[in-house]
């Protein structure tokens, strides 16, 4: 009997969804809770999946870039509500004019 060897197959699902979720989360404005979720599922892929290390890449890029928009959209927010209560407040009593 001759045995010609296991085939292994090397998968890629973790990198393939770290990019759909960085696609989706681009695309659909998906909050944080997705994001990190691609970026955990990319960094994982990266070391045990070596025929999706592109894929991977791209996913962690994404899903980085959609958590930065997040955090920026929130700052801008934030800066705005602070800066209409600063515009409403009186400096008259501060200054003692």
């Amino acid at each position: 009997m001759t045995t010609y060897g296991t085939i292994t197959h090397h998968g890629t699902g973790k990198g393939t969804a770290s990019l759909l979720l960085g696609i989706c989360s681009l695309l659909a404005g998906w909050t944080l809770v997705a994001p990190i979720l691609g970026v955990i599922l990319g960094v994982s892929s990266r070391g045990s999946e070596p025929f999706a290390r592109g894929r991977a890449g791209w996913g962690i890029f994404l899903n980085l870039i959609a958590m930065l928009g997040w955090v920026i959209a929130v700052v801008a927010v934030l800066a705005a509500g602070l800066g209409a209560t600063a515009w409403q407040l009186d400096l008259g009593a501060l200054f003692s004019v």
